[in-house]
Protein backbone atom coordinates (compact mmCIF):
# COMPACT_ATOMS: atom_id res chain seq x y z
CA UNK A 1 0.00 0.00 0.00
CA UNK A 2 1.40 3.36 -0.79
CA UNK A 3 2.00 5.56 1.56
CA UNK A 4 -0.68 8.26 2.33
CA UNK A 5 0.35 12.03 3.64
CA UNK A 6 -1.89 14.84 4.38
CA UNK A 7 -0.80 18.24 4.54
CA UNK A 8 -3.31 20.86 5.71
CA UNK A 9 -3.77 24.26 7.75
CA UNK A 10 -1.20 26.01 5.00
CA UNK A 11 -1.80 28.66 2.13
CA UNK A 12 -1.57 26.55 -1.38
CA UNK A 13 -0.11 28.51 -4.63
CA UNK A 14 -1.07 26.09 -7.02
CA UNK A 15 1.21 27.72 -10.02
CA UNK A 16 -2.28 26.55 -12.02
CA UNK A 17 -4.88 28.71 -13.38
CA UNK A 18 -7.75 29.03 -12.76
CA UNK A 19 -7.26 29.08 -9.33
CA UNK A 20 -3.66 29.87 -8.40
CA UNK A 21 -3.93 30.52 -4.33
CA UNK A 22 -6.07 28.51 -2.26
CA UNK A 23 -7.16 28.67 1.73
CA UNK A 24 -8.57 26.36 3.74
CA UNK A 25 -7.72 23.46 1.69
CA UNK A 26 -5.74 20.33 2.21
CA UNK A 27 -3.92 18.07 0.29
CA UNK A 28 -3.19 14.65 0.05
CA UNK A 29 -0.42 12.85 -1.28
CA UNK A 30 -0.63 9.01 -2.33
CA UNK A 31 1.57 7.25 -4.77
CA UNK A 32 4.06 9.82 -5.11
CA UNK A 33 1.33 11.73 -6.70
CA UNK A 34 -1.18 14.55 -5.66
CA UNK A 35 -4.26 12.39 -4.91
CA UNK A 36 -6.66 14.94 -3.79
CA UNK A 37 -6.59 19.17 -2.89
CA UNK A 38 -10.71 19.61 -0.72
CA UNK A 39 -10.92 20.82 2.92
CA UNK A 40 -9.35 18.05 5.38
CA UNK A 41 -13.35 17.00 6.70
CA UNK A 42 -13.39 15.71 2.68
CA UNK A 43 -10.27 13.70 2.95
CA UNK A 44 -11.30 10.38 4.60
CA UNK A 45 -8.62 8.86 6.47
CA UNK A 46 -6.37 6.96 7.39
CA UNK A 47 -2.94 9.03 7.02
CA UNK A 48 0.07 7.67 7.24
CA UNK A 49 1.85 11.03 8.36
CA UNK A 50 0.06 14.28 8.51
CA UNK A 51 1.61 17.89 8.31
CA UNK A 52 0.37 20.87 10.13
CA UNK A 53 1.46 24.12 7.82
CA UNK A 54 0.35 26.75 9.85
CA UNK A 55 2.08 29.74 9.47
CA UNK A 56 3.40 28.21 6.16
CA UNK A 57 3.08 28.42 2.20
CA UNK A 58 2.64 25.30 0.46
CA UNK A 59 3.74 25.30 -3.17
CA UNK A 60 5.46 23.03 -6.16
CA UNK A 61 9.10 21.90 -5.72
CA UNK A 62 11.23 24.75 -8.21
CA UNK A 63 12.52 23.67 -11.24
CA UNK A 64 16.02 24.49 -12.88
CA UNK A 65 16.29 24.32 -16.53
CA UNK A 66 19.85 24.51 -17.11
CA UNK A 67 22.72 23.40 -14.39
CA UNK A 68 26.25 22.12 -13.78
CA UNK A 69 27.01 19.77 -11.13
CA UNK A 70 30.85 19.99 -11.65
CA UNK A 71 31.01 23.31 -10.88
CA UNK A 72 30.95 22.69 -7.66
CA UNK A 73 34.74 22.03 -6.03
CA UNK A 74 35.47 25.52 -8.18
CA UNK A 75 34.35 27.20 -5.06
CA UNK A 76 36.88 29.32 -3.54
CA UNK A 77 39.67 28.47 -6.59
CA UNK A 78 41.87 31.34 -6.84
CA UNK A 79 44.67 29.51 -8.92
CA UNK A 80 43.32 30.61 -12.65
CA UNK A 81 44.46 33.51 -14.74
CA UNK A 82 42.47 36.93 -14.65
CA UNK A 83 40.18 36.86 -17.28
CA UNK A 84 39.68 39.83 -19.54
CA UNK A 85 36.97 38.00 -21.75
CA UNK A 86 34.56 34.87 -21.86
CA UNK A 87 36.96 33.31 -23.93
CA UNK A 88 39.75 33.70 -21.38
CA UNK A 89 37.33 32.49 -18.02
CA UNK A 90 36.75 29.28 -20.56
CA UNK A 91 40.72 28.79 -21.15
CA UNK A 92 41.91 29.95 -17.58
CA UNK A 93 38.92 28.32 -15.27
CA UNK A 94 36.46 26.10 -16.61
CA UNK A 95 38.44 24.10 -19.38
CA UNK A 96 41.51 24.02 -17.07
CA UNK A 97 38.77 22.35 -14.54
CA UNK A 98 36.82 20.11 -16.10
CA UNK A 99 40.18 18.46 -17.96
CA UNK A 100 41.27 17.47 -14.22
CA UNK A 101 37.76 16.07 -12.88
CA UNK A 102 38.00 12.27 -12.21
CA UNK A 103 34.60 10.17 -11.57
CA UNK A 104 34.80 10.75 -7.84
CA UNK A 105 34.53 14.56 -8.18
CA UNK A 106 31.97 14.31 -10.66
CA UNK A 107 29.80 12.28 -8.27
CA UNK A 108 30.64 14.11 -4.98
CA UNK A 109 30.30 17.53 -6.99
CA UNK A 110 26.86 16.24 -7.83
CA UNK A 111 26.24 15.25 -4.11
CA UNK A 112 26.99 18.29 -2.60
CA UNK A 113 25.09 20.15 -4.85
CA UNK A 114 21.54 18.25 -4.98
CA UNK A 115 21.76 18.27 -0.94
CA UNK A 116 21.53 22.07 -1.09
CA UNK A 117 19.12 21.65 -3.71
CA UNK A 118 16.70 20.13 -1.24
CA UNK A 119 17.46 22.86 1.55
CA UNK A 120 16.20 25.43 -1.50
CA UNK A 121 13.18 23.56 -2.87
CA UNK A 122 14.64 22.70 -6.04
CA UNK A 123 13.52 19.28 -6.69
CA UNK A 124 14.24 19.33 -10.66
CA UNK A 125 17.17 19.88 -12.20
CA UNK A 126 18.43 19.91 -16.12
CA UNK A 127 21.97 19.11 -15.93
CA UNK A 128 24.79 19.72 -18.43
CA UNK A 129 28.09 17.87 -17.59
CA UNK A 130 31.52 17.87 -18.59
CA UNK A 131 34.82 15.56 -17.62
CA UNK A 132 36.55 15.29 -21.04
CA UNK A 133 38.89 12.78 -19.17
CA UNK A 134 36.77 10.81 -17.40
CA UNK A 135 33.98 10.63 -19.61
CA UNK A 136 32.23 7.16 -19.14
CA UNK A 137 30.36 6.35 -16.65
CA UNK A 138 30.23 9.65 -15.44
CA UNK A 139 26.63 10.25 -16.12
CA UNK A 140 25.87 7.02 -14.26
CA UNK A 141 27.81 8.39 -11.24
CA UNK A 142 25.81 12.11 -11.36
CA UNK A 143 22.74 9.54 -11.29
CA UNK A 144 23.43 7.29 -8.49
CA UNK A 145 24.10 11.04 -6.58
CA UNK A 146 20.40 12.15 -7.40
CA UNK A 147 18.93 8.60 -6.50
CA UNK A 148 20.36 8.88 -3.76
CA UNK A 149 18.83 12.47 -2.85
CA UNK A 150 15.23 11.55 -3.52
CA UNK A 151 15.15 14.40 -6.02
CA UNK A 152 14.71 14.62 -10.15
CA UNK A 153 17.24 15.42 -12.71
CA UNK A 154 17.48 15.35 -16.69
CA UNK A 155 21.25 14.52 -17.73
CA UNK A 156 23.47 14.87 -20.47
CA UNK A 157 27.26 14.79 -21.36
CA UNK A 158 28.74 18.06 -22.87
CA UNK A 159 30.35 16.50 -26.57
CA UNK A 160 33.09 19.23 -27.58
CA UNK A 161 35.91 18.57 -30.16
CA UNK A 162 37.90 20.59 -28.03
CA UNK A 163 39.82 17.74 -26.87
CA UNK A 164 40.02 15.80 -29.99
CA UNK A 165 38.26 13.56 -31.77
CA UNK A 166 38.37 10.21 -29.83
CA UNK A 167 36.98 12.28 -26.60
CA UNK A 168 34.49 13.92 -28.51
CA UNK A 169 33.13 9.72 -29.73
CA UNK A 170 33.54 8.78 -26.31
CA UNK A 171 30.56 11.65 -25.79
CA UNK A 172 28.60 10.73 -27.87
CA UNK A 173 28.42 6.94 -26.91
CA UNK A 174 28.43 8.33 -23.02
CA UNK A 175 24.71 10.22 -24.29
CA UNK A 176 23.86 7.57 -26.26
CA UNK A 177 24.15 4.95 -23.34
CA UNK A 178 22.72 7.19 -20.49
CA UNK A 179 19.64 7.67 -23.09
CA UNK A 180 19.13 3.91 -23.33
CA UNK A 181 19.66 3.42 -19.97
CA UNK A 182 17.14 5.78 -18.94
CA UNK A 183 14.88 4.31 -22.02
CA UNK A 184 14.87 0.66 -20.44
CA UNK A 185 14.31 2.04 -16.95
CA UNK A 186 11.95 4.54 -16.81
CA UNK A 187 13.03 6.11 -13.41
CA UNK A 188 10.51 8.37 -12.63
CA UNK A 189 13.67 10.44 -11.01
CA UNK A 190 15.81 10.69 -14.41
CA UNK A 191 15.57 11.82 -17.63
CA UNK A 192 18.42 11.96 -20.47
CA UNK A 193 18.76 14.65 -23.21
CA UNK A 194 21.84 14.77 -25.77
CA UNK A 195 24.45 16.51 -24.31
CA UNK A 196 26.45 19.11 -26.85
CA UNK A 197 28.89 21.91 -25.81
CA UNK A 198 28.63 24.84 -28.07
CA UNK A 199 28.52 25.20 -32.19
CA UNK A 200 32.23 27.01 -31.84
CA UNK A 201 33.60 23.90 -30.05
CA UNK A 202 31.71 21.31 -32.25
CA UNK A 203 32.59 20.06 -36.57
CA UNK A 204 29.92 19.58 -38.70
CA UNK A 205 30.45 15.87 -38.65
CA UNK A 206 30.65 16.03 -34.88
CA UNK A 207 26.87 17.73 -35.03
CA UNK A 208 25.71 15.00 -37.91
CA UNK A 209 26.74 12.44 -35.87
CA UNK A 210 24.74 13.68 -32.45
CA UNK A 211 21.82 14.66 -34.38
CA UNK A 212 21.54 11.19 -36.02
CA UNK A 213 21.72 9.54 -32.75
CA UNK A 214 19.68 11.91 -31.51
CA UNK A 215 17.30 11.11 -33.53
CA UNK A 216 17.62 7.19 -33.23
CA UNK A 217 16.75 7.45 -29.66
CA UNK A 218 13.96 10.09 -29.97
CA UNK A 219 15.86 12.55 -27.10
CA UNK A 220 16.31 15.86 -27.65
CA UNK A 221 19.75 18.08 -26.85
CA UNK A 222 21.04 20.78 -24.68
CA UNK A 223 23.85 22.99 -26.04
CA UNK A 224 25.05 26.53 -25.23
CA UNK A 225 23.74 28.69 -27.88
CA UNK A 226 25.12 32.44 -28.46
CA UNK A 227 26.31 32.80 -25.02
CA UNK A 228 29.19 35.11 -25.99
CA UNK A 229 29.73 37.20 -28.64
CA UNK A 230 32.56 35.43 -29.82
CA UNK A 231 30.70 31.96 -30.61
CA UNK A 232 29.11 34.06 -33.00
CA UNK A 233 31.74 35.40 -34.56
CA UNK A 234 33.34 32.07 -34.30
CA UNK A 235 30.69 30.14 -36.62
CA UNK A 236 29.94 33.21 -38.95
CA UNK A 237 33.86 32.92 -39.98
CA UNK A 238 34.10 29.72 -40.13
CA UNK A 239 30.99 28.65 -41.37
CA UNK A 240 28.75 31.57 -42.22
CA UNK A 241 25.95 30.90 -40.18
CA UNK A 242 25.11 31.93 -36.33
CA UNK A 243 25.49 29.33 -33.79
CA UNK A 244 21.65 28.78 -33.89
CA UNK A 245 21.51 28.90 -37.98
CA UNK A 246 23.68 26.16 -38.06
CA UNK A 247 22.71 24.06 -35.13
CA UNK A 248 19.64 24.30 -36.48
CA UNK A 249 20.85 23.43 -40.22
CA UNK A 250 22.04 19.90 -39.09
CA UNK A 251 18.53 19.43 -37.55
CA UNK A 252 19.30 20.07 -33.85
CA UNK A 253 16.28 22.39 -32.62
CA UNK A 254 13.20 21.07 -32.05
CA UNK A 255 10.48 21.17 -29.44
CA UNK A 256 12.57 18.73 -27.10
CA UNK A 257 15.72 20.82 -27.32
CA UNK A 258 17.47 23.18 -25.00
CA UNK A 259 19.22 26.34 -26.08
CA UNK A 260 21.05 27.46 -22.96
CA UNK A 261 21.38 31.57 -22.91
CA UNK A 262 20.80 32.60 -26.02
CA UNK A 263 22.42 36.28 -25.73
CA UNK A 264 23.72 37.01 -29.04
CA UNK A 265 20.94 36.07 -31.12
CA UNK A 266 19.51 38.07 -34.04
CA UNK A 267 15.42 38.19 -34.97
CA UNK A 268 16.00 35.38 -37.63
CA UNK A 269 17.53 33.38 -34.88
CA UNK A 270 14.83 33.94 -32.17
CA UNK A 271 12.54 33.05 -34.86
CA UNK A 272 14.16 30.33 -35.54
CA UNK A 273 14.09 29.19 -32.00
CA UNK A 274 10.32 29.94 -31.92
CA UNK A 275 9.25 27.95 -34.85
CA UNK A 276 11.18 24.60 -34.10
CA UNK A 277 9.72 25.21 -30.24
CA UNK A 278 12.79 24.79 -29.14
CA UNK A 279 12.85 25.83 -25.45
CA UNK A 280 15.20 28.98 -24.20
CA UNK A 281 17.19 28.75 -20.54
CA UNK A 282 17.62 32.17 -19.59
CA UNK A 283 21.21 32.67 -17.08
CA UNK A 284 21.04 36.15 -15.84
CA UNK A 285 23.53 35.78 -12.89
CA UNK A 286 26.16 33.40 -14.97
CA UNK A 287 25.52 35.83 -17.95
CA UNK A 288 26.48 38.87 -15.17
CA UNK A 289 29.30 37.01 -13.78
CA UNK A 290 31.07 36.70 -17.32
CA UNK A 291 29.95 40.21 -18.76
CA UNK A 292 28.61 38.20 -21.86
CA UNK A 293 25.74 40.45 -21.78
CA UNK A 294 21.92 40.02 -20.71
CA UNK A 295 19.57 38.07 -23.02
CA UNK A 296 16.60 40.44 -24.38
CA UNK A 297 13.48 38.61 -22.18
CA UNK A 298 10.95 41.16 -24.05
CA UNK A 299 12.68 40.30 -27.78
CA UNK A 300 12.59 36.55 -26.68
CA UNK A 301 9.07 36.01 -25.75
CA UNK A 302 7.67 38.79 -27.72
CA UNK A 303 9.01 37.04 -31.06
CA UNK A 304 7.12 33.69 -29.92
CA UNK A 305 10.28 31.90 -28.23
CA UNK A 306 9.56 29.27 -24.92
CA UNK A 307 12.00 30.72 -22.61
CA UNK A 308 12.39 29.12 -19.12
CA UNK A 309 14.97 30.39 -16.40
CA UNK A 310 18.41 27.94 -15.25
CA UNK A 311 21.51 28.87 -13.47
CA UNK A 312 24.11 27.78 -14.88
CA UNK A 313 25.84 26.62 -11.73
CA UNK A 314 25.69 30.01 -10.02
CA UNK A 315 23.21 29.22 -7.18
CA UNK A 316 20.49 26.15 -6.81
CA UNK A 317 18.01 29.11 -5.50
CA UNK A 318 15.24 29.17 -8.35
CA UNK A 319 13.48 32.19 -6.14
CA UNK A 320 17.21 33.98 -5.85
CA UNK A 321 17.34 33.64 -9.89
CA UNK A 322 14.02 35.34 -10.82
CA UNK A 323 14.57 37.98 -8.64
CA UNK A 324 18.20 38.73 -10.88
CA UNK A 325 16.26 38.15 -14.20
CA UNK A 326 13.90 41.07 -12.66
CA UNK A 327 17.03 43.32 -12.06
CA UNK A 328 18.72 42.48 -15.06
CA UNK A 329 15.74 43.19 -17.25
CA UNK A 330 15.06 46.76 -15.81
CA UNK A 331 18.53 47.12 -16.99
CA UNK A 332 18.63 45.65 -20.32
CA UNK A 333 15.29 47.93 -21.92
CA UNK A 334 16.36 50.86 -19.36
CA UNK A 335 12.91 50.56 -18.29
CA UNK A 336 12.12 49.85 -13.84
CA UNK A 337 8.49 48.71 -15.04
CA UNK A 338 8.94 46.51 -17.23
CA UNK A 339 9.30 42.60 -17.92
CA UNK A 340 7.39 41.60 -14.44
CA UNK A 341 5.15 39.14 -16.12
CA UNK A 342 7.39 37.81 -18.44
CA UNK A 343 10.28 37.12 -16.13
CA UNK A 344 7.68 35.42 -13.67
CA UNK A 345 6.69 33.26 -16.56
CA UNK A 346 10.00 31.65 -17.05
CA UNK A 347 10.36 30.52 -13.70
CA UNK A 348 6.97 29.63 -13.10
CA UNK A 349 4.98 28.64 -16.14
CA UNK A 350 7.52 27.64 -18.49
CA UNK A 351 9.87 25.56 -16.55
CA UNK A 352 6.89 23.46 -15.33
CA UNK A 353 6.35 22.88 -18.93
CA UNK A 354 9.76 22.04 -19.83
CA UNK A 355 9.86 19.79 -16.57
CA UNK A 356 6.27 18.31 -18.02
CA UNK A 357 7.66 17.68 -21.44
CA UNK A 358 10.71 15.72 -20.28
CA UNK A 359 9.27 13.56 -17.36
CA UNK A 360 5.76 12.86 -19.70
CA UNK A 361 3.74 14.01 -16.66
CA UNK A 362 2.92 17.11 -14.46
CA UNK A 363 5.75 18.59 -12.62
CA UNK A 364 5.92 22.02 -11.08
CA UNK A 365 2.59 22.42 -10.06
CA UNK A 366 -0.04 21.48 -7.76
CA UNK A 367 -3.21 19.67 -9.17
CA UNK A 368 -4.89 16.41 -8.94
CA UNK A 369 -2.78 13.82 -10.42
CA UNK A 370 0.60 15.89 -10.67
CA UNK A 371 3.58 14.15 -9.25
CA UNK A 372 3.99 15.15 -5.44
CA UNK A 373 7.19 17.90 -6.08
CA UNK A 374 6.74 19.95 -3.51
CA UNK A 375 8.09 22.92 -0.65
CA UNK A 376 6.69 24.40 2.43
CA UNK A 377 8.15 27.90 3.40
CA UNK A 378 7.81 29.59 6.29
CA UNK A 379 6.23 32.83 5.28
CA UNK A 380 3.31 35.36 7.24
CA UNK A 381 2.38 37.36 4.70
CA UNK A 382 2.72 41.27 5.56
CA UNK A 383 0.30 41.88 2.98
CA UNK A 384 -2.75 40.27 1.06
CA UNK A 385 -1.67 37.32 -0.35
CA UNK A 386 -4.20 36.04 -3.42
CA UNK A 387 -4.46 35.55 -7.03
CA UNK A 388 -3.25 38.83 -7.75
CA UNK A 389 -0.63 39.50 -5.46
CA UNK A 390 1.32 36.25 -5.08
CA UNK A 391 3.74 36.78 -8.08
CA UNK A 392 4.76 39.70 -5.90
CA UNK A 393 5.00 37.73 -2.92
CA UNK A 394 7.15 35.22 -4.68
CA UNK A 395 9.71 37.80 -5.50
CA UNK A 396 9.63 40.19 -3.01
CA UNK A 397 9.00 38.24 0.02
CA UNK A 398 9.06 34.32 -0.21
CA UNK A 399 12.05 34.28 -2.23
CA UNK A 400 13.73 35.48 1.08
CA UNK A 401 11.95 33.07 3.11
CA UNK A 402 12.75 29.78 4.68
CA UNK A 403 12.10 26.65 2.78
CA UNK A 404 10.89 24.11 6.16
CA UNK A 405 10.14 20.87 4.20
CA UNK A 406 10.97 19.51 0.49
CA UNK A 407 9.40 16.24 -0.90
CA UNK A 408 9.49 14.94 -4.01
CA UNK A 409 7.42 11.99 -5.47
CA UNK A 410 5.82 11.87 -2.12
CA UNK A 411 9.07 11.11 -0.56
CA UNK A 412 9.57 13.73 2.50
CA UNK A 413 13.43 14.73 1.62
CA UNK A 414 13.74 17.23 4.30
CA UNK A 415 10.92 18.34 7.50
CA UNK A 416 11.48 21.31 10.06
CA UNK A 417 14.41 21.93 8.50
CA UNK A 418 16.72 18.31 8.60
CA UNK A 419 17.65 16.61 5.95
CA UNK A 420 15.54 13.24 6.68
CA UNK A 421 18.21 11.70 4.51
CA UNK A 422 20.63 8.65 5.26
CA UNK A 423 23.64 10.82 4.57
CA UNK A 424 26.00 12.42 6.99
CA UNK A 425 26.28 15.88 5.67
CA UNK A 426 29.51 16.72 7.85
CA UNK A 427 31.08 13.34 6.40
CA UNK A 428 30.48 14.12 2.26
CA UNK A 429 31.79 18.14 3.30
CA UNK A 430 34.95 16.56 4.47
CA UNK A 431 34.93 13.97 1.65
CA UNK A 432 34.08 16.89 -1.12
CA UNK A 433 37.05 19.15 0.68
CA UNK A 434 39.28 16.61 0.54
CA UNK A 435 38.79 15.81 -3.11
CA UNK A 436 38.95 19.34 -3.81
CA UNK A 437 42.18 19.96 -2.44
CA UNK A 438 43.94 17.32 -4.53
CA UNK A 439 41.78 18.70 -7.94
CA UNK A 440 43.36 21.97 -6.95
CA UNK A 441 46.91 20.87 -6.34
CA UNK A 442 46.09 19.26 -10.28
CA UNK A 443 44.52 22.43 -11.17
Amino acid sequence: MSTRILIHNGTILTFSAPYPVLEGQALLIEGGRIARIAPKAAIPGPFDKVIDAGGQVLMPGLINAHMHFYSTLVRGLGKMAPSASFQEVLDNLWWRLDRKLSLDDVEVSAQVVLLDAIRKGTTTLVDHHASPFAVTGSLDRIADAVKASGLRACLCYEVSDRDGGAIATEGLEENARFARRCAAEQDPQLRALFGLHAAFTLTDETLDRAAELGRDLGIGFHVHVAEAASDVAANLEQHGLTPTARLHAHGLLGPNSIAAHAVHVTDADIDLLAATGTFVAHNPQSNLNNAVGIADLLRLTGRGARVGLGTDAMTVNMLEEVRVALWAQHLRQANPSCAFMEVANTLFVRNPELASQLWGFPLGTLQEGAAADLILVDYHPPTPLNDETVLGHLIFGLSQATVDTTICGGRVLMEGKRLTLDLDEAALAARSRALATRLWERF
